[in-house]
């Protein structure tokens, strides 16, 4: 079991290779793939008859983001040699159902399926015409305070919010939301970082005591990858303060970082993936020990027979959870990665819906952003058609958008035109409103410019 908090718990992409070890390695390249892939084939036998990895509290549905670092794809992954319940194909239904995620979600559900998703090879914007977990995400921002999703206190919510919308980048691998809102949730977690460098499950900013408690590994290397991932160097002052709080956690004879729990696979997967997300070697000289070790060392060491991993040292049989961090973090991987090409005939490396269905209710990321303040929110409609249009979206988020206050005005309010105006912001000079689509170039908003499902709009004000 986990003796841990439990929170989302992971999965963008690494820098830094398996098979790319430096000269202070331990473990070797050849040992390292070993161990990664008899760790995959041990993942696989987590697979239920019916296809399904998801299921109540620490579901196996992380293992898509082990799976995708270590080369496997899980449309590839499948029961009984039955290619129908092929493990993406099962997920991406569940995560279209209305019954998922539950009667009282909160954000980290969202986020972790934003990032399984997303290493399923599962577009998290498309899911379905009825499904975008993008917006499922953004809807949780906070305009009390701006940067958090979900309560500010449950720390962990904007650590995965900007994992995911940072990490989970589009098909053709471009950035999916602009950096400007991005840098709001950079900012958060800069203030929440502690005194000793690295970070904790709880709220820290703005209160010195809080800060001045000892940091968590397994939060730390969350962190540092949220960081890294959403475009913060590793030659960063506060990247360097969490990877030399890391590395003052080593155990000198087993290379283990020694946590809250003691040492342990989940909170070494965590670290390592941490380092990994941000390019920095975890077999380097910051990160082996007098006596040679390394946390791959460690990692492997805890690998039993049959190729799954143990949580505490003095287990004896393979943890699932535990298994799934420790391949993520000895294939190279962060807290998510892009799927491999699959190896089964025929099957796309991604999929997701392509147009809305008519009558279908659903929804679509808006942001604006005036120069000053950046507002984003997921406003719900019905579709008409397969297609929509920027005026229809920005009218509906006026009433139907959440959080509120997104888009309280547009002018003009009706027609094909070029939009003029944006909550009360007029079109002057060189300064006009435009309109982004998952990352493409900005274009002069109209009322007619086509929206598609899944679409993140970025409505932006200047020259």
């Amino acid at each position: 079991m986990r003796h841990r908090p439990i929170i989302i718990a992971l999965g963008v992409v690494a820098a830094v290779l398996a098979t790319a070890v430096p000269a202070h390695a331990t473990s070797t390249p050849a040992q390292i793939t070993t161990s990664k892939n008899n760790g995959v084939a041990y993942l696989k036998t987590l697979q239920a008859a019916d296809g399904s990895y998801a299921g109540s509290g620490l579901s196996n549905e992380w293992a898509f983001s082990a799976f995708a670092p270590a080369g496997t794809h899980p449309v590839d992954v499948y029961p009984g040699g039955d290619t129908s319940k092929n493990a993406r194909s099962v997920y991406r239904n569940l995560l279209s159902g209305g019954s998922w995620p539950g009667g009282s979600p909160v954000v980290t559900d969202y986020e972790r399926a934003v990032l399984n998703a997303y290493a399923a090879g599962i577009d998290p914007a498309r899911v379905s015409a009825a499904r975008n977990l993008i917006a499922d995400v953004v809807a949780y921002w906070q305009t009390a305070s701006t940067g958090y999703y979900g309560p500010p206190t449950n720390f962990n919510g904007t650590v995965f919010a900007t994992l995911a919308l940072a990490g989970a980048k589009t098909q053709a691998g471009g950035n999916r939301v602009p950096q400007r809102l991005l840098d709001v949730s950079v900012t958060r977690i800069r203030n929440n970082q502690h005194n000793d460098g690295g970070w904790n499950y709880s709220q820290a900013e703005g209160n010195a005591t809080e800060l001045a408690t000892a940091s968590d590994i397994d939060m730390t290397g969350a962190a540092m990858a949220a960081l890294c991932s959403a475009g913060v160097p590793n030659t960063d002052a506060d990247v360097v303060q969490a990877k030399n709080f890391l590395k003052g956690k080593l155990i000198n004879a087993s290379g283990a970082f020694n946590s809250m729990f003691g040492a342990n696979t989940d909170s070494n997967g965590w670290a390592v993936s941490g380092l990994n997300a941000c390019g920095i070697a975890s077999q380097g000289a910051d990160f082996t020990t007098a006596a040679g070790k390394t946390p791959i060392d460690f990692l492997r060491a805890q690998q039993v027979a049959g190729g799954g991993f143990k949580y505490l040292p003095s287990d004896t049989v393979a943890s699932s959870y535990a298994s799934i961090d420790a391949v993520r973090a000895l294939a190279g991987g962060g807290f998510t990665a892009a799927p491999p090409t699959p190896v089964t005939v025929g099957a796309p490396k991604w999929v997701g819906a392509a147009t809305f269905t008519s009558g279908t209710a659903t929804k679509v990321t808006v942001i604006v952003d005036n120069g000053t303040t950046v507002k984003p929110c997921a406003v719900t409609f019905t579709p008409t058609a397969t297609t929509t249009t920027l005026g229809n979206i920005l009218d509906t988020a006026i009433t139907a958008a959440t959080p509120t206050g997104c888009v309280t005005s547009v002018t003009p309010s009706s027609g094909s035109g070029t939009i003029t105006a944006v909550n009360g912001l007029a079109n002057a000079g060189g300064s006009t409103w435009k309109v982004s689509a998952d990352g493409a170039a900005l274009a002069a908003a109209t009322r007619a410019t086509t929206v598609n499902v899944g679409d993140t709009l970025y409505v932006r004000y200047g020259a």
